[in-house]
């Protein structure tokens, strides 16, 4: 994998940290930050209902163009990046010359190829206990709201949680049967978040379907930059701005 490089700017959401990171390092294409975004975290141990759930809303929300946000972890973290892809982010705990965990080698790879990989943290540094709190805090910064699929109760998504209350973002979960997913039953009980009871509906409050089998409009979609589109089909570009199906602001395209 390529060198991390330090992002020129933090993102706007980080405006709402109390601590900002003195440095962001990525790899991949800093282009998605500019996408709309919403966080989702979940149990490293998923049922299989809430892998099947998880993968339908992230699925559904990138089709809209909509960038799903999460840690690069096992379990839900690493179903919603693999279903959003290329729209994805994973925040990492760590360096990001340095793979965690293994098994998410392959998917982390491809983020890294054409999604984006983010870390507050310099090449060669490994986890710490610490460090997967911290990257929590970015992980729902970057989010216009937080989804959380299952948590148990006092688990690394609960943080996460504490994290959204604190910076005022609204807090979504999916319905389980009684017994499970204790911590996001007890949210909804506590008035403290709203229950997803239509996926479809649920995204569609972020964007409209992007026209299925349109490379180039799932491509800007992203909101890339003029010159990134320009690089990956000229001809469209032209053809598309004349016809309406996409503007230029600002340097960047827009897909109306």
């Amino acid at each position: 994998m390529p060198h991390s490089e330090v992002l020129n700017h933090m993102p706007s959401e980080f405006s709402s940290l109390k601590t900002l990171p003195e440095k962001l390092f990525y790899k991949g294409h800093p282009s998605l930050l500019n996408a709309r975004k919403v966080s989702i975290v979940g149990s490293r141990k998923a049922y299989a209902y809430s892998r099947q759930v998880s993968t339908r809303l992230a699925s559904e929300l990138s089709k809209r163009g909509v960038c799903v946000v999460s840690g690069g972890a096992m379990g839900i973290d690493a179903v919603v990046h693999e279903a959003a892809f290329p729209n994805t982010i994973a925040v990492l705990a760590n360096g990001l010359d340095i793979i965690y965990p293994k098994v998410n080698k392959k998917l982390l790879a491809k983020i890294c190829e054409e999604g984006l990989l983010l870390s507050e943290y310099e090449d060669g540094t490994k986890a710490r206990a610490y460090s997967f709190v911290h990257r929590n805090r970015l992980v729902v910064a970057l989010g216009e709201v937080l989804v959380v699929a299952q948590a148990d109760l006092n688990s690394g998504s609960m943080r996460s949680v504490e994290f959204a209350l604190e910076m005022g973002k609204k807090i979504y979960v999916l319905p389980h049967r009684f017994g499970e997913s204790e911590a996001t039953m007890q949210l909804l009980d506590e008035g403290k978040a709203e229950l997803i009871t239509n996926i479809k509906a649920f995204a569609d409050n972020f964007g409209e379907v992007q026209e299925e089998g349109d490379s180039f409009l799932h491509f800007c979609s992203s909101f890339v930059t003029y010159e990134e589109a320009l690089a990956f089909d000229c001809e469209k570009l032209f053809e598309y701005e004349l016809s309406g199906k996409i503007k230029i602001l600002n340097g960047k395209v827009i897909v109306i």
